[in-house]
């Protein structure tokens, strides 16, 4: 899955860039990176890389932050892009903004005219507005990755099996409601003893 705000999109030759970044020690990689991300992304790159991946011959997916996507609409449905994932730290169906217009998540999904995959989230509730978007699948799993800001900092997560079994649950309510079949992603990890003891 090609990361639409990444380094790809922000350089013609990305891998000069990422050559660099290999060779950083841990010290100095962080505030280069940031150096890095300061270049805008381009949108005529956003087009160009969905289309590299597709003279591959596989299937093309790419993510965007919910922030993005409908200002890199045009540049993904001109690269003719198979499959997109709309992903945040914690994705709803009714994000409320106070700096800037939210995206419309039921609106972007239905007319986008590819499937799309959302998320993240960690309960019943929103994995259930999730799936009622229209998309085909939903991430289940809060935070950005494998290091859980939100866990080494303040020391809460949420379970990422019981998150799972609460999102399953959802589907059934869903797939009973509409007779779509809703694919449930696990997107976050358990990595300790005291995870899989809570879940």
């Amino acid at each position: 899955v090609l990361n639409l705000e990444g380094l790809w999109t922000r350089y013609e030759d990305p891998d000069t860039v990422l050559e660099e970044i290999a060779t950083l020690s841990v010290d100095t990689a962080t505030a280069r990176m940031q150096e890095l991300y300061q270049e805008p992304v381009k949108m005529h790159l956003v087009t160009q890389r969905i289309q590299e991946i597709n003279a591959g011959d596989v299937t093309s997916c790419a993510s965007i932050t919910p922030q993005q996507a409908s200002k890199y609409r045009a540049a993904i449905l001109a690269g003719e892009l198979d499959l997109l994932v709309v992903q945040g730290t914690v994705v709803s169906a009714e994000h409320v903004s106070k700096t800037h217009e939210p995206l419309d998540l039921t609106s972007f999904v239905r007319d986008l005219g590819i499937p799309v995959i959302v998320g993240g989230c960690a309960s019943y509730q929103a994995a259930l507005h999730l799936m009622r978007t229209g998309a085909a699948g939903v991430l289940i799993g809060v935070g950005p990755g494998h290091a859980c800001t939100s866990r080494a900092v303040l020391g809460i997560g949420v379970p990422q099996a019981t998150a799972i079994a609460d999102a399953r649950a959802a589907r059934m309510r869903h797939l009973d409601e509409t007779g779509v079949y809703c694919h449930v992603i696990a997107d976050g990890g358990m990595a300790t003893g005291g995870d899989i003891a809570k879940a």
